[in-house]
Parts: structure tokens; sequence; C-alpha cells
């Protein structure tokens, strides 16, 4: 195979180098964007219909009535039954380490009383019904599905609908058994932006959801972009990527193969390398010169390589940890012999593993935290799927005849600032004395 392009910090032309390595358009497409607004309109206006129209043409099957769409989540058990036991009980493993780890982010009601007897408060609610999108084409996740469901779920939303395209009418058992697992409440088989369309308007047979969340393709994206607003969305997800900061420490096999675990996603996603060991740097190059030939994915994970991924040899690991929060990355290995000592330094991250034996595929399947991540540089200012993330928060204010005569001169003076009257005269009613 071709090796990721060498890159080093104290080379002419780095930083040029570098702005074309992280460089991806994001632009939506115009032709998918007119396509999913298209689909979404149609929807909107046919309801089911349409929903019936485009699962023939775009999932090769036919359901005679709309009924047909959903599962009978009675098959969700099954499926949990049918599967293999060491899948089934992997997937109950996993389930159990996330949900006890979304446990520990669940926001609870709060409030607090003044001396005057003026309270003052937050109170907590869950969404009252949530989307999830399943892709369902090229591969199955149940994993996703676990991720996703278990944070709504604890989060106390009483309803998740999820949703999933089955090419050719064919539903996958470890999706359902996941569902099962997770909690899932209904299942409808319809995929692409006509089922973000359904659950953002809802039809007939599909109720409309306060939130969508979930991955999908081009025009998945596309259509999220275009219901947020009518309703919540999780992100709208850019290529999978690792960065790996790595140390004379570390396993050359093993982050070859790290890199090669996000790269073999798509031809897009973004594997690099930072250390400041130029012989890991070859020992990296040559261990994915032989490991390779055996990856499946092999033609995959090669384009992505080549085109985005590298080995950049830096000074040191306090410039690495400075460049890896120019690139945010959705997933960061800390593979170095003392990983805490880095951890400070870093702020910009989806997720952060710690040590040689923190494989990012650990942290993808059954480590607890979510593998749902912010992308594309969105962990600046964006976090991972959580349990808040199916959360709201409503402030709760309970005034005092006191406070209404304090806080109400103060409220009225700052209205008569802003020329607002209205709102200066609401305040002065509710004085105690007169001015």
């Amino acid at each position: 195979m071709a090796s990721p392009r060498r890159l080093a910090t104290d080379a002419p032309g780095f930083e040029a180098e570098l702005a074309k390595l992280l460089a991806f358009e994001t632009t939506q497409d115009a032709s998918v964007d007119r396509a999913a607004a298209e689909i979404l309109d149609a929807v909107r206006t046919r309801g089911d219909a349409a929903l019936l129209e485009f699962t023939t043409r775009f999932d090769r099957w036919t359901p005679a009535a709309a009924k047909e769409l959903h599962v009978d989540m009675r098959d969700a058990g099954k499926a949990l039954s049918r599967i293999p036991a060491p899948e089934r009980e992997a997937l109950e493993s996993a389930a159990a380490r996330i949900r006890a780890f979304h446990e520990r982010q669940r926001q609870d009601s709060w409030r607090t009383e003044e001396g005057d007897g003026t309270v003052l408060g937050q109170q907590v609610t869950p969404l009252d019904r949530a989307g999830l999108y399943v892709p369902g084409g090229k591969a199955a996740y149940p994993s996703s599905v676990l991720m996703n469901a278990i944070a709504a779920k604890v989060a106390g939303v009483p309803e998740l609908v999820m949703v999933t395209p089955t090419p050719g009418g064919e539903m996958n058992d470890y999706v359902l058994a996941a569902a099962a697992i997770a909690g899932v409440d209904r299942i409808v088989r319809i995929g692409g932006a006509q089922a973000i369309g359904a659950l953002a308007f809802g039809t007939a047979s599909v109720p409309a959801v306060d939130k969508i969340v979930g991955p999908g393709n081009a025009y998945v994206a596309a259509a999220k972009r275009r219901v947020f607003g009518h309703v919540g969305i999780d992100m709208v997800a850019g290529p999978s990527e690792i960065l790996v900061i790595a140390d004379a420490s570390a396993n050359a096999d093993w982050v070859a193969m790290d890199l090669f675990s996000q790269a073999e996603h798509d031809e897009v996603a973004q594997a690099i390398l930072l250390t400041p060991d130029a012989g890991l740097i070859e020992r990296v190059a040559a261990a994915m010169q032989r490991e390779a030939p055996s990856m499946p994915r092999r033609a995959i994970l090669e384009a992505s390589l080549a085109g985005r991924g590298a080995l950049i040899r830096v000074r040191d690991l306090a410039e690495a940890c400075e460049i890896a929060n120019r690139i945010a990355p959705e997933h960061l290995e800390l593979a170095v012999a003392d990983p805490e000592a880095l951890l400070p330094k870093i702020r910009h991250a989806g997720a952060i593993f710690l040590g040689h034996h923190a494989s990012e595929a650990i942290g993808d399947y059954c480590a607890g935290p979510n593998h749902v991540l912010p992308t594309s540089r969105t962990a600046r200012f964006s976090s991972p799927l959580g349990v808040y993330d199916f959360q709201k928060r409503s402030s709760v204010i309970r005034v005092s005849p006191e406070a209404a005569d304090r806080l109400g001169r103060t409220a009225a003076t700052l209205a008569r600032a802003e020329g607002l009257e209205a709102h200066a005269r609401s305040a002065e009613y509710r004085f105690k004395k007169p001015r």
C-alpha cells in the first residue's frame, strides 16, 4: 500500500501542508440538498403514500400498506433469542456498561429559596418523543442503537421511535436485538430523507418526534439540516476521525491498527499520528504495509490514508497537544508513557483515550461513554451525545411580595432604560408601596 504522507513540524511549508490535510469540503452538495428537499416536501404533503413510494424506489421492496412498514416489537424479542449466544451476551454486556455510564449524566430538578421566600430553580424534564435513525444500507450498526437509545431511555424519554431502511425488505437481527435490549418502543422500516421527514412532520402511521438523532448518508444529513428548528437534531456528522499522540513507548502494531480502525469506515475518514519519535513513524509505516493486505476493507482504508491520513513528526509532546487542539479530533488516543500528564493540555476532542491499552475500538462498543461524537473540528464547541441531549431545562421563579417590591424597582428601571414601558408598569403594579 502507499504510505500516508509524512510531515514534520520543523519542515518548510508545514503549516500549508497541515491546512491542506485538514481541509474538507463540508458544504452540502446542491443536488443532494435539492433531492432531500423534494423528498421532505412529498412526505409532508402526502404522508404514508410517499413513504410507500420511496421504499419501493430506494429499498427494493414493495409494502402493500403503511402497516407493513412497522415492525411488531415481539419480533425484536425473537431476534434477541435467535442471534448466537456470544453476540447476545456481548450486546447485553455493552448495554449494561453504557447504561451505567449514562445514569451518572442524568440531571435532576433543583430549587433554592432566598431569605425573603423567593424561590429560584430549574425543572428538568425529558423529551416526550425522540426519533432514532439507524443506517441499514452498506452495514448494520447495533452498537449505534445501544448508544443512542440507552441515552434517551436513561433520560426518561417515554417513547423512542427507531427508523431504519431494510434493503430488499430484510431486517437485520442484530439491530432488532439491540433495539429490544435498549428499550426502543417502535420500529419503522424506512430510511433516507423520507424517514427524517416522517419523524419531523409525522404521518398517519408515524408519530412526529421532538428530536432526531443518529447518523446517516448525505441525504439523511441534508434532511436533518432542513428540519432543524422544526425539531431538534443531535448533529450533522462528518467523516470518522482518529488522532494518535504517541511516544517511543508506543507499540507500532497497535498504533497502525488503531489508525486502520477509523480509516476503514470510508474513503474520506481521517487517521493521523503525531509523535516526536522518527523511529516510531518508520515502525508504524512498516506495520501498515504488513497488515494492509489482510484487511477485508483494504481498498477503503488505503484510499482514506492516501487522501487524508498522515504520519507527523513533532518537536515534542507539548507541540503534539497544541496541534491536537487545532485539529479537535473526534477520537484522540494518548499512546504515551504518562497520558495523565498530557490530559490537562487537551482542550478539544470528542473522546480521549488514555494509555496504550485504551483502544478506540473499545470506546466504540463497550467502554460505556457514548460513541456519537463531534467531528470536523466541532469538538471545539460541542460534546458527545448524552442523556442531557434528551432532557430540557425550564427555569422556575417564585417571587415573594417583598422581592416583588425590591426586584420590581430594578426591573422597572432597566425596562425604561430599554424603552419598554409596559414592562416597567408590569413590575410596578406589584410594588408593596407606591413609589
